[in-house]
């Protein structure tokens, strides 16, 4: 199989983690999360409207700089205010441009649930974004073998975290299911040639079970884009791009956040 994007940067992680002394089972009684759930935040609780989380994301590998110079505090606060549900953060510094900072100074700016968007590939990762203040964790299953997905969707259980698993197909899906996961994000944009298939992500949600929160990530341009994912079956939309490069990123996030789910079968 032809490699993706995602190949080099797993092999920097994984090689960070690795070179990694600290013992996570010493780290593990002393790391806990207490803050809001993202399931909670999530949860369509009889509830009309799609969930937004909006990420806080100064670059992208393949476009270069979207915010070198953002507040991560100052803009969490106007995704909130805009309707928000959740927060996004990276903190991959190498490829991202994120940092432990960004994630704190968010976390410590608004009272919603935050998600360290990373490359989680050790338990160490699991209980920084613990420690960082974050309330869930992204957990890629492109790049996690089964067993390790379902021992980071435990650990992040045990210490408060909410567990996001991304997949891409429905392969991944079905392997997020055996790890316990109850948040699935379908990552709308294909691996190997970067172009976003709504279609395809919907067939991905067809067969989940009723009681998992459905997340669409990648591709919301406009209003359509959440529209049509809210048609599909998704619960809430993950957004990035589009909201950092906003004037009025307030707005923007009020216009997606009043999108109406369409009512379970």
């Amino acid at each position: 199989m032809a490699s993706t994007y995602l190949d080099s940067i797993e092999v920097f992680h994984r090689e960070r983690a690795a070179s990694d002394p600290r013992d996570w089972r010493e780290r593990r009684d002393h790391v806990r999360n207490n803050g809001p759930r993202l399931e909670t935040a999530l949860s369509r609780d009889g509830g009309t409207f799609v969930k937004v989380i909006a990420e806080v994301k100064r670059r992208s590998p393949s476009k270069g700089w979207l915010g070198q110079h953002l507040d991560a505090a100052g803009l969490a606060r106007d995704y909130v205010a805009g309707g928000a549900s959740a927060i996004s953060v990276l903190t991959d510094e190498p490829h991202f441009a994120g940092s432990r900072a960004d994630l704190e100074a968010a976390a410590s700016a608004v009272n919603v649930p935050v998600l360290r968007k990373d490359f989680t590939v050790s338990e160490n990762d699991v209980l920084d974004a613990a420690e960082m203040g974050a309330s869930a964790v992204l957990l890629i299953a492109a790049i996690l073998e089964a067993d390790e997905l379902a021992r980071y969707v435990a650990l992040a259980l045990e210490v408060g975290l909410s567990a996001l698993v991304e997949v891409h197909d429905a392969r991944e899906a079905q392997a997020a299911l055996a790890s316990g996961a109850r948040i699935i994000g379908v990552n709308q944009r294909d691996l190997h040639t970067f172009k976003v298939d709504a279609e395809h992500a919907a067939t991905v949600i067809a067969d989940l079970p009723g009681d998992i929160i459905r997340v669409a990530e990648s591709g919301f341009r406009t209003r359509s884009d959440v529209e049509r994912a809210a048609q599909a079956g998704f619960d809430a939309v993950l957004v990035g791009e589009v909201f950092v490069a906003s004037d009025n990123p307030s707005e923007l996030v009020s216009d997606f956040a009043t999108v109406r789910v369409r009512p379970r079968d």
